[in-house]
């Protein structure tokens, strides 16, 4: 009989993957607004688009060491628990009641 441990070990790993995913979705599909209300260059796109993705790169190893230091799954649950409040707050600038956009 299969223990469920690994398969809630493989969720919980996979769940960063995810929300990372769909965020650089997001930032796809949110890209030609901003383009046009920003009035981006070309190069100015390929930053926007490209830097998430390089800011996870250089966040890895200094990340990695600190994981090292006070454990994984505490540096994991605390990450995704502030980058879900992040993107909770980035989903909601520039909205203000009474104004449509």
């Amino acid at each position: 009989m299969n223990s469920p441990a690994p398969w809630r070990a493989l969720v919980l790993l996979a769940l960063p993957a995810l929300v990372v995913a769909m965020d650089q979705n997001v930032l796809f599909l949110a890209l030609p607004t901003l383009t046009a209300e920003l009035g981006a260059s070309v190069v100015s796109q390929l930053w926007v688009s490209d830097i998430y993705g390089l800011m996870v790169a250089v966040f890895l190893i200094p990340f990695g060491a600190l994981a090292d230091r006070i454990g994984r799954r505490r540096l994991l649950l605390a990450g995704s628990a502030g980058f879900a409040i992040f993107s909770l707050i980035a989903a909601f600038v520039g909205v203000r009641p009474g104004v449509q956009s």
